[in-house]
């Protein structure tokens, strides 16, 4: 599966998005245990979020394209969230060949 175009009406409003995910026996079972750096990767982008990640495309992926699809995915109420990680894993996988994340700045210390 390659990215697909998602409207600026799919991105604010997510309902339907079962087209642009693999189904759940197609995915392979390394991104259904959530054990594997993509998945970790999902996680921290669901609860924390991204910013200044850099993503590294494999040839062919357009990253911001990729990453509008992917996030239409994450967005969505439609599937249950374990086929949702799963599948946002496995497509990152396949689209990109690493990401480095931004340091995070260390925690205050109290005086």
């Amino acid at each position: 599966m390659k990215p697909q175009d998602v409207t600026d009406i799919d991105m604010a409003f997510p309902a339907k998005v079962s087209h642009l995910m693999p189904t759940y026996e197609e995915i392979p079972d390394e991104f259904k245990r959530g054990s594997n750096k993509w998945n970790r990767l999902v996680s921290t982008w669901f609860f924390s979020g991204l910013k200044g990640a850099k993503f590294v495309p494999k040839d062919g992926i357009e990253p911001n394209h990729a990453l509008r699809h992917l996030k239409c995915i994450m967005g969505s109420f439609e599937p249950k969230h374990e086929h949702k990680e799963a599948a946002v894993a496995y497509l990152m996988s396949q689209w990109f060949e690493d990401v480095a994340l931004a340091a995070r700045p260390a925690p205050a210390k109290e005086p």
